[in-house]
């Protein structure tokens, strides 16, 4: 299976870049799934699909061409499918604290349950051998990154609090229903939360393998919006995804002159910003088009644009951005951390894993069994690449 995963700042057209490489993907023969990960989705109204206003298909697939189809997830539905009892114990701790039962239910959706189900239906697709290529449409950067981040969270917790948690409350649940009326997790709703965590057993490694997951950043020529696809090559980086290509959308003509000269002056500047921030990795232009890319035709021509006669599912970079080898008798870890300076990272180790913080964000990186009982030795940024050398063991 070949994963493409489309990103970028909220209303660059990650949508239409999405679903023109999903038509041009199909039309070479693979089974071609485009996946809607955002809430507001729009892939339907982006291939102009005749349907109501708020029908989603359930969240299931729809064919919409030859080896075509479109997925827009509905929480929804999933919510039934695989969080019955951790919805169910939610919502009834919201109605105990006053809020109406309609409102606790809808409230009872937390964040992370509708990018968990999206990490669930790829590897059943993968199991089941159900397509060739599944392409990603992301919700907004920030939120993309909590869906590429949410395997190591989930391990983190099942591994260092789940047992305890569980454990705890079976045995002081028959205690604490006799002093308090909020109720208390059942041994049931941890049996979800296992399963759950069964299921999707094997998909951070799906998501950092370069052979088969990639990244496509999708940008316009503006300072703003670059600056944001900087910070999001980098935090991909972190988290061990390959960017194979960054697609330079909406880029101004030069017959639209006059009234647009600055504009196009200011776009020629950030354009090669772009080529010269993210070199080595290929760099794509795309013209803003006289019209909307709205269905089939116009989505097929926009791909052939794009892609020419390239197959839109190649791998167009695929340098692994976390590497660990031994050198002179030490080890050492490597992490492409494009875009920083050694005063952004803080570096700690705690048991097996070494914790790399840049920014907001947070990255327990689990190290290998020869090096996670020794201690770091030294660590050097040297350009877009931070490397640590592991010394002697522990104790």
């Amino acid at each position: 299976m070949r994963i493409i995963m489309f990103t970028g700042k909220g209303g660059v057209g990650k949508t239409s870049i999405a679903s023109a490489t999903g038509i041009q993907s199909a039309k070479r023969g693979y089974r071609t799934l485009v996946m809607s990960l955002d809430s507001a989705h729009s892939l339907a109204d982006s291939f102009d699909l005749d349907r109501r206003l708020m029908d989603r298909a359930k969240g299931k697939p729809v064919d919409v061409a030859d080896n075509l189809a479109i997925q827009e997830v509905d929480v929804q539905e999933e919510v039934q499918e695989h969080w019955g009892e951790v919805h169910s114990y939610i919502s009834c701790l919201l109605n105990v604290s006053g809020l109406e039962e309609v409102l606790a239910e809808e409230l009872a959706i937390l964040p992370g349950m509708e990018e968990v189900t999206s990490l669930l239906n790829i590897n059943r697709y993968l199991k089941d051998d159900a397509y060739d290529v599944i392409l990603l449409d992301c919700a907004p950067t920030g939120e993309s990154l909590r869906f590429i981040s949410l395997p190591t969270t989930l391990e983190w917790y099942m591994k260092k609090i789940f047992t305890v948690e569980r454990a705890m409350f079976k045995v002081t649940r028959p205690v604490m229903k006799q002093l308090t009326s909020v109720p208390l997790p059942e041994d049931s709703y941890f049996q979800s939360l296992a399963v759950l965590y069964e299921r999707l057993e094997g998909i951070d490694k799906l998501l950092t393998d370069a052979d088969t997951t990639t990244v496509r950043l999708v940008t316009n020529p503006e300072k703003m919006v670059i600056k944001e696809s900087q910070r999001a090559f980098m935090y991909f980086s972190l988290y061990g995804l390959c960017v194979d290509a960054v697609v330079i959308n909406r880029v101004l003509p030069e017959e639209v002159g006059g009234y647009f000269d600055k504009w196009l002056e200011a776009q020629k500047k950030y354009i090669e910003d772009v080529h010269n921030c993210f070199s080595p990795v290929p760099t794509w232009q795309v013209e803003l088009s006289r019209n909307e890319m709205i269905g089939i035709d116009d989505l097929a021509r926009l791909g052939e644009d794009l892609y020419g006669d390239r197959d839109p599912t190649e791998r167009f970079y695929a340098k692994n951005p976390l590497t660990f080898r031994k050198r002179n008798g030490k080890y050492v870890m490597t992490l492409q951390t494009p875009f920083i300076t050694k005063e952004d990272i803080d570096l700690s180790k705690s048991g097996g894993e070494l914790i790399v913080r840049i920014g907001n964000y947070k990255r327990h990186v689990l190290l290998p069994r020869s090096m996670a009982g020794r201690e770091p030795s030294g660590a050097k940024l040297d350009g877009d690449k931070l490397t640590v050398t592991f010394g002697g063991k522990n104790g």
